[in-house]
């Protein structure tokens, strides 16, 4: 079942002059019943913009999208309401208690209070739900944003950067909250630019950069399309990478901790190893490595530059 289809959606802002700014264009993704579904992109590239046209907070200027099957405006009212969500900046009341402020998110979403301390006891707060949201850690505010989307027992969850900022531990401890969600049946519908978090974390993801769609699947089938082979030579480094550079299909070679890396599109090792034998380089290390969806990322994109950070 389809949780969530996109069709050709747009939004432009508009300018005083000029055409304004196209934020997200002619985006089309689909998200299935218990997908860990990560959103990808650069910094800028429309991911925020998307969510908040999902959420309701952001009107479209092209295209359209299904919540749970419905798309007129009174379906999509009654399906937001199976959906919890947090933006990339939680906002809650400072001088109130993180169970407080829980309890002010079950009146506003029609709930009664039964659903506080169980959220609490998942993101790891029960023994400070009495400590002042001003008091809590960049952690701990997270994860209290992550306890205001469990409210109502919701069906789809969509978070926005859920660890961004955070240190190792703290993101650890995101990836451990949102894999327990998804053992208990949500959907779960995530941005991020943590590459390496999304990838332990997700089934699937889409990568846009400007607002388009330049890659969906599961992570598995992104992070298999190129092999990537792993080069070793008694020789000087930087002319090992540009003679592994030459062989036909080679891309994106570099050197990395003492070895050549290299994404193969044809042939396998045998035929490059070959192709270095016959010009006289005979190498002492050569084996297939596996993509990580930072390298794919960075190969589908182009890169860092111009697009922002990428972690």
């Amino acid at each position: 079942m389809s949780i969530i289809e996109i069709e050709g959606l747009s939004k432009r802002y508009a300018a005083l002059r000029g055409e304004g700014t196209l934020a997200v264009d002619r985006l089309s993704v689909q998200v299935e019943a218990g997908q860990v579904y990560g959103f990808l992109g650069p910094n800028g590239s429309g991911k925020t913009t998307t969510i908040g046209m999902l959420l309701g907070i952001i009107t479209p200027t092209g295209g359209s999208f299904r919540l749970f099957g419905g798309s007129s405006p009174a379906e999509l009212h009654a399906a937001r309401q199976r959906i919890g969500a947090t933006l990339e900046y939680p906002n809650f009341y400072p001088y109130l208690s993180c169970r407080d402020n829980l309890k002010l998110v079950s009146r506003v979403k029609g709930r009664d209070e039964t659903d506080v301390a169980e959220a609490l006891e998942v993101v790891g707060l029960a023994a400070r739900q009495k400590t002042k949201f001003k008091a809590c850690s960049l952690g701990m505010k997270q994860r209290l944003a992550l306890a205001a989307t469990m409210i109502g027992d919701p069906e789809l969850i969509i978070l926005d950067e859920p660890a961004n900022g955070l240190d190792p531990a703290g993101q650890r401890e995101i990836r451990g909250i949102i894999r327990e969600l998804a053992r208990r049946g949500k959907t779960i519908f995530l941005s991020s630019h943590v590459l390496h978090e999304v990838e332990r974390t997700c089934t699937h993801v889409a990568i846009i950069e400007s607002g388009r769609l330049v890659r969906e699947g599961s992570v598995s089938e992104i992070t298999s399309a190129r092999t990537v082979a792993a080069v070793g030579a008694d020789m000087d480094l930087e002319a090992l990478r540009l003679a592994v550079a030459e062989f036909e299909g080679a891309s994106n070679a570099r050197a990395e901790d003492g070895r050549v890396l290299v994404h193969l599109a044809v042939g396998g090792l045998s035929e490059l190893n070959r192709f270095l034998a016959e010009r006289g380089i005979y190498a002492s290390h050569l084996s297939l490595e596996r993509q990580s969806l930072e390298d794919a990322f960075m190969e589908i994109t182009g890169g860092a530059n111009g697009f922002g950070e990428v972690q």
